[in-house]
């Protein structure tokens, strides 16, 4: 059995106000190539199929117009999605049942039972090999938000959201084993920030009250033969594990990732066993570029730009340019200037970064826009001004908290 693991897609983001619609349905139809030519047995997406709890209709179009033509050019491949932190779990269940019929699997959120017990059931997800006979079952967790979660009973030593995480896994692998026949492989997937991941800037934050609350590798049991991880944008291996990975998004989503090979991952299996790990290259049809290499002064910059010599495209495929100035104070009209120097050339002007000596940036954020930072450095610098001093954990871990429950109450919108 194959297995093509993907996730990140964030369909209809747009970066600095520009529509990636081109670039999005550009992967898509790779992917779908990508799947034929492989001969993949299963699909696995695990998390933010979009960029929004309350995606435009452009994407959702996108999106099933991407799972008819699999349905009908690859009618035995089963596909598996699970939602992520900026997906709205009552949205992508919503159409679940009709998708179920043809043999695509979406599991936006987790539900439980009246009783309160786990529906285990509703997460398992049987996957059959080219010859139509079961060859895996799915753990399809999607992100989990800590209302998911059930703490009663824990001791005053345990890590409260580690361990319902933990817990929570322990029931659908459970679960698993119990359908599980021999040479059967265990497929986990989730949808979160794990201890060893690297968190790079502008890739997504922290979830579950913080660093101390990344999610230890050992919440996936051993039997599990591959775990197919979403939530960090940077491909990579969890606790320098072969076995548990981020595919990474498939498309940079800010300017600086623009330095990341963005991929795909194919697993091969040969029963319960992993066979073949492959990461396999996502082409990148819109460019990024950054000028100058590093930061110049202004009229070093105006003269770069104006030498810059890109190829002539249409809007959607032109590149997209970070622009970097040396600055020894705020400079009136600078925007204006740039455009200049890029009149009638085909780029997108994406982000001008201006750079202030260190004198000025360590007494604050500098002159960064609002939109370059995080809401973890406002929180950090309003509170050294404030008292002279950083937050202790347990203040950062309630900014954490209070971010988790906006964004919660922006999912359920």
């Amino acid at each position: 059995m194959k297995i093509l693991h993907t996730s990140d897609w964030h369909l209809g983001h747009q970066l600095h106000g520009y529509n990636r619609d081109f670039e999005h349905q550009a992967f898509l139809d790779w992917l779908a190539d990508t799947l034929e030519a492989s001969q993949a047995d299963a699909l696995l997406v695990a998390g933010d199929i979009f960029d929004t709890a309350n995606p435009p209709a452009s994407a959702w179009r996108m999106l099933y117009r991407f799972l008819a033509r699999l349905a009908k050019n690859l009618p035995n491949l089963n596909v598996v999605m699970i939602g992520g932190n900026h997906d709205s779990p009552s949205k992508l269940d919503a159409p679940h049942e009709l998708l179920k019929a043809f043999d695509l699997h979406i599991v936006g959120g987790i539900h439980r039972r009246e009783d309160g017990e786990l529906d285990t059931e509703r997460m398992l997800v049987p996957l059959t090999d080219a010859s139509g006979q079961q060859a895996a079952w799915v753990l399809a967790v999607p992100f989990l938000r800590s209302a998911d979660l059930r703490t009663d009973g824990l001791s005053e030593e345990d890590d409260r959201l580690i361990k319902g995480v933990e817990t929570l896994y322990g029931e659908v692998t459970a679960a698993a084993r119990h359908g599980r026949q021999p040479n059967q492989a265990l497929i986990g997937m989730g949808h979160a920030y794990m201890a060893s991941g690297k968190l790079s800037e502008m890739s997504e934050r922290r979830v579950l009250g913080g660093n101390q609350h990344a999610l230890p590798a050992s919440i996936f049991a051993e039997d599990l033969s591959y775990v197919a991880l979403g939530h960090l944008h940077l491909a990579q291996r969890v606790a320098k594990q072969e076995h548990i990975r981020y595919s990474g998004s498939p498309l940079p989503l800010s300017m600086s990732e623009r330095g990341y090979n963005h991929q795909v991952v194919l697993v091969d299996f040969d029963g319960a066993d992993v066979t073949a790990i492959e990461p396999v290259s996502v082409p990148r049809v819109v460019d990024m570029l950054k000028v100058p290499a590093s930061p110049a002064p202004l009229a070093q910059v105006i003269e770069e730009l104006s030498a810059l010599d890109v190829e002539d495209k249409p809007r959607e495929q032109q590149p997209f340019l970070e622009v970097h100035v040396l600055l020894d104070k705020p400079q009136a009209l600078l925007r204006e200037k740039i455009m200049a120097a890029l009149d009638g050339k085909a780029v997108r002007l994406a982000k001008i970064t201006p750079h202030y000596p260190a004198t000025q940036t360590q007494q604050g954020l500098g002159h960064r826009r609002l939109s370059d930072v995080t809401p973890q450095q406002v929180f950090n610098l309003s509170w050294t001004q404030k008292y002279q001093g950083e937050p202790d954990e347990a203040m950062t871990a309630a900014f954490e908290q209070l971010l988790i429950n906006v964004e919660e109450d922006e999912a359920n919108l």
